[in-house]
């Protein structure tokens, strides 16, 4: 009966209307919401173009909002099939942030707590979502570029509509005007996955809670036949919900299911992929559920091919993209209460006036992002002459106190569990206070205050608590030991540092400020002398430079590193009686690259040198070790024993091959090579043969509180070999 009626129809608007195109009846596509289901809609547009059908109104809900405003923006099916291959979902679901994005501070906080949870009026809270959705805001944008100044979206190649839901009063609202990347991001904001959108005032989630298949609004657009495709879940039994995302997929079909029997009755041609074996989050298995869009469109094909006219079947054409350069014309951002338009400015890292592209205006975001300052960002670029200008709308994080958690083992500070109090706007606007106790075998702890003003000088202070007990190289002492190779050592330090800092050329860290460190080292090993080997004081001046564009910092496939710095000591309390002022300069650089799938290589060259008058010992470089938390001048060297050779000046190269077997599991192999002696850069020793070399074999494992790593090294040098155990993120 529905293909007599389909039938009917076409022929009485081909004898009422004039013109080719008139003659055609207006046909309406209607996409509902599914999560990853979604792809078959994307195998269901293949076919439509296949049969010669165009489409002349979209309306979609969810992931359906998604696909449908890729098509009506101008994308053909082919393409939009090239677009959700390349996507990485499991970087969108995690709303990944790239390391690059972080600024030194940030990441010292994503490498370091293995939990943070927000702490408001001494009450432990857990976060809203999973994810702002940032990531899928950036790539939306970037792609819908070429329509980026349409704010109806009646007036886009194709006229469109998505719908969202309020999730205050649980109305559907229905999305037709303003940013098509917000609105397709609201319409598929499911709840916890994904943070709730405000438009216009409305705070919105999902538009599947309210309205999963908008045939009604379609049909108000103007279409005379719907072309509806249902990819939702079919109500589960007790057995196969067994998680919270089908609870909540379930929850939301609950609501929907009778109007859903209403609107398939209305549908004239309906589609029903068979995915009931694939899930919301299955986007692992696109290629199959886009397969399956297919075959539900194939099975309809008769019917399609009455609405063309078979002598001019329709062909999409593939959209001709922009270039992604920008002219930003103005920055305008909405009034903070807790941070300063050159803070917001200086994290985008670009100025008014600049010419840039997506990939920078993405960086920027993600700078924002990553700073987790800001609850929900949005951004649109408006037409301005021949530019644009980037309005920016931050909600601000409620939250400013967070208690932080992490774990860690290693051979030298043995194990410690760390608990951190971080507060944001202490005292000034852009500010951020950081306590961290480490509790365990060696009791420490690490006070950070810090005000980032953007492209203008930041400061900040410092003080750290550290304390250990080893054996290490007799040379860490200014005492006459020829007799020993090694002192075992109660080592205290106490370090406090007032700093400044800023950005060069906006990607090289550059500072410098002063530093008071206490300095307590005594052995209780040693016959007929004083068992206190330092108590003094030391007062110094430090300038430093950094640069990391590392994309892991324990296992890097890509990217390069350089931090130098150089230290005066200028006073001393003086314990000792041969405190003279000296410096010390030292420089670290490395690069990895990716060798074949999964495989990478990284270098590393780093080198320190005392110049001045003789340094105290206790600031010579000391190497040895692998896995712990280096303070001061001490440094990883593979094949020998924790702080175990010691000098003032060296000079060493390290080489890694890490080949990842499996997804987080690494096995690596590692070749250190190091000249170490005193004042060894006013000679040629430094570049004679290496004196000290070293080589290990390494298992690593990436976990959520941090890699697990058991290395096993030794030198040809020695003849002995160490294995040593590194548990969670370095503190």
């Amino acid at each position: 009966m529905k293909k007599i009626a389909l039938l009917f129809i076409v022929f009485c608007m081909s004898l009422t209307l004039f013109s080719q195109e008139q003659r055609r009846p207006k046909i309406g596509l209607v996409l509902s919401g599914g999560g990853a289901k979604g792809f078959a809609h994307i195998g269901v547009l293949k076919v439509l173009e296949e049969a010669g059908i165009k489409i002349d109104y979209i309306g979609g809900t969810s992931m359906g909002a998604v696909v449908g405003g890729l098509y009506a923006s101008g994308y053909n099916a082919s393409q939009i099939d090239s677009i959700f291959r390349s996507t990485n979902f499991d970087e969108l679901l995690n709303d990944f942030i790239p390391r690059s994005s972080k600024n030194f501070y940030e990441r010292r906080n994503d490498e370091l707590y293995a939990l943070v949870l927000p702490f408001n009026n001494l009450k432990i809270g857990i976060p809203e979502a999973l994810s702002k959705g940032m990531y899928n805001y950036n790539l939306l944008s970037r792609i819908t570029r070429n329509v980026r100044h349409i704010k109806d979206f009646n007036k886009l190649p194709i006229p469109f509509l998505c719908i969202g839901t309020n999730i205050e009063t649980g109305e559907e609202v229905l999305l037709n005007k303003g940013n098509l990347a917000q609105a397709m991001i609201a319409s598929s904001a499911f709840p916890s996955l994904f943070s709730p959108v405000e438009i216009d005032g409305k705070l919105l989630v999902d538009g599947g809670v309210a309205n999963n298949y908008p045939i009604e609004e379609v049909r108000k657009l103007g279409a005379d036949i719907i072309i509806g495709v249902d990819v939702q879940n079919n109500l589960l039994d007790r057995t196969q919900l067994k998680d919270a995302t089908k609870i909540l997929v379930q929850i939301t079909n609950l609501q929907s299911r009778d109007r859903m029997k209403k609107n398939v009755k209305d549908t004239d041609i309906y589609i029903k992929p068979d995915i009931k074996n694939y899930g919301v989050i299955s986007f692992d298995k696109g290629k199959e559920i886009i397969r399956k869009g297919e075959e539900a469109t194939f099975s309809v094909f008769e019917k399609l091919k009455l609405l063309v006219d078979e002598s001019n079947p329709y062909k999409k054409p593939e959209l001709k993209i922009v270039t992604d350069s920008l002219q930003i014309k103005n920055i305008n951002c909405n009034e903070l209460d807790n941070y300063t338009q050159d803070y917001v400015v200086g994290k985008l890292r670009f100025k008014p006036g600049a010419k840039t592209t997506y990939n920078d205006l993405q960086n920027g975001i993600n700078n924002i992002n990553a700073t987790q300052n800001f609850s929900a960002i949005s951004y649109s670029l408006d037409a301005n002459e021949d530019g644009d200008d980037l309005n920016l709308s931050l909600k601000e994080n409620p939250t400013k106190t967070y208690l932080k958690f992490g774990l860690h083992y290693d051979n030298l500070f043995k194990s410690a569990v760390l608990v951190n109090l971080t507060r944001k706007k202490t005292l000034f606007k852009n500010d951020i206070a950081s306590f961290d106790i480490v509790l365990g075998d060696n009791i420490r702890y690490n006070l950070d205050y810090y005000v980032e003003n953007g492209f203008n000088m930041s400061f900040g202070f410092k003080s750290q608590f550290n304390q250990f007990n080893r054996n290490v190289a007799k040379e860490i002492s200014n005492l006459n030991l020829s007799e020993v190779n090694s002192i075992n050592i109660d080592f205290t330090d106490l370090t406090n540092q007032a700093y400044f800092q800023s950005l060069f050329v906006q990607k090289f860290l550059v500072g410098g400020g002063v530093e008071l460190k206490f300095l307590k080292i005594k052995s209780e090993t040693l016959a007929n002398v004083d068992p206190i080997i330092d108590n003094s004081n030391y007062l110094s001046a430090f300038g430093y430079m950094k640069f990391d564009s590392f994309d892991n910092k324990y296992f890097p496939k890509k990217g390069w590193y350089f931090s130098g710095d150089i230290q005066t000591y200028l006073l001393s309390s003086n314990y000792t009686g041969d405190f003279k002022p000296f410096s010390i300069a030292k420089g670290d650089f490395g690069i990895a690259a990716t060798l074949f799938k999964n495989a990478t290589v990284k270098f590393q060259t780093d080198a320190g040198f005392l110049f001045g008058n003789e340094s105290v010992a206790f600031f010579n470089f000391i190497l040895g070790g692998y896995g712990y938390n280096p303070i001061n001048n001490f440094k990883y060297l593979y094949g020998y024993d924790y702080l175990s050779v010691a000098a003032n000046s060296y000079i060493k190269s390290t080489g890694t091959i890490d080949y990842e077997f499996y997804k987080n599991n690494h096995f690596n192999f590692s070749a250190n090579f190091a000249n170490i002696g005193d004042r060894i850069f006013e000679k040629v020793d430094w570049i004679s043969m290496p004196k000290y070399s070293g080589y290990a074999v390494g298992y690593g494992l990436e976990t959520v509180i941090g890699p697990i790593e058991i290395k096993h090294s030794w030198s040809p040098e020695t003849g002995k070999g160490y294995t040593w155990f590194s548990i969670g993120f370095l503190f």
